[in-house]
């Protein structure tokens, strides 16, 4: 579905990203893994045409996209799910939602949007300064899916929370994987992206370090121990 071969990511004239190259397929969930910094977010950021690669190509359903707009590659199907949610405060659940939906090519409805997240439906009047950090992760990640996305870019889905919600996310997650829905997800809970992927990369300082299936990482203690800290 999307082929990265050997970009060069830069903030400003710091050098981030080196030749990096990563291959996801159709249906695939791949995790991107490393220690803070290692260049994970710059890489989902530069998928998503927030940061331009200065060098390398990057096709997305065999079309080069490296060099488009946000806006243009999102129309294509790439959702970025940011670290920072970036939901309207001053919009409710369901406006937000709605305003998602506006420039899809083809949305979900509603009510499939809260099939899968029942606690948006209950809070679908609230606005968005008004709930609790799980409830803005489900809606941010409801956002991507009601654009009907080909490939959904999740950055630290379960930062800083509570465990009951990280499994609910994780159930979710592994639902939409079983339904086919192709994800790259970065995250430093390393023990939760390697139940959900079915392939890895490891990222060190902006170069990968290891690529292969969650057993084989698990079986290679020197790369858990070197590049995160397990």
């Amino acid at each position: 579905m999307i082929e990265v071969d050997k970009i060069n990511s830069y903030y400003g004239d710091s050098h981030v990203l080196f030749d990096l190259s990563i291959r996801v397929s159709e249906h695939e969930v791949v995790a991107l893994l490393g220690r803070n910094g290692a260049g994970k977010s710059t890489t989902l950021k530069t998928l998503a045409g927030v940061l331009h690669p200065q060098s390398g190509t990057i096709r997305f359903g065999g079309e080069s996209i490296e060099m488009l707009s946000i806006h243009r590659i999102a129309g294509l199907g790439l959702q970025l799910v940011p670290e920072e949610r970036r939901i309207f405060s001053s919009l409710t659940v369901e406006e937000n939602l709605d305003l998602a939906a506006l420039t899809a090519r083809r949305a979900l409805p509603l009510s499939e949007i809260f099939a899968i997240f029942p606690r948006l439906k209950a809070r679908r009047g609230s606005y968005g300064r008004s709930l609790s950090g799980g409830e803005q992760q489900m809606l941010a990640i409801a956002r991507a899916l009601i654009r009907c996305p080909r490939l959904i870019l999740l950055d630290e889905p379960f930062e800083g929370l509570a465990v009951l919600i990280v499994q609910g996310l994780l159930d979710v997650c592994r639902t939409l994987a079983a339904q086919g829905q192709t994800i790259v997800i970065v995250e430093q809970n390393v023990r939760a992206a390697l139940s959900l992927a079915s392939r890895t990369y490891v990222l060190n300082k902006g170069h990968i370090v290891f690529e292969g299936t969650p057993d084989q990482l698990r079986a290679a203690p020197d790369v858990m121990n070197r590049y995160l800290g397990v």
